[in-house]
């Protein structure tokens, strides 16, 4: 019993500063943009993205970055 004289009003200390500090984050716009970062991830940005005339790879993507090293590897032959 003589525990809650203690617990209650720490746990009303507790209560009080995560809701000054949810207030705080919702007065600071930490919840403006929810969706932004998932989106930002899931799609690509155009910038960067130039064609090369020489061998049509796309400069600044994956896939470019692939073919252009297959394209630079010397061609087995026999003889």
């Amino acid at each position: 019993m003589e525990s809650l004289y203690l617990l209650i009003p720490l746990s009303i200390v507790v209560l009080g500063a995560s809701l000054a500090v949810f207030f705080w984050a919702v007065k600071s716009g930490q919840y403006d943009d929810l969706d932004g970062d998932g989106e930002r991830i899931l799609f690509d940005e155009e910038v960067g993205l130039d064609r090369s005339a020489d061998d049509g790879v796309v400069a600044g993507s994956v896939a470019g970055a692939i073919q252009g090293t297959e394209a630079q590897r010397p061609v087995a032959t026999d003889g």
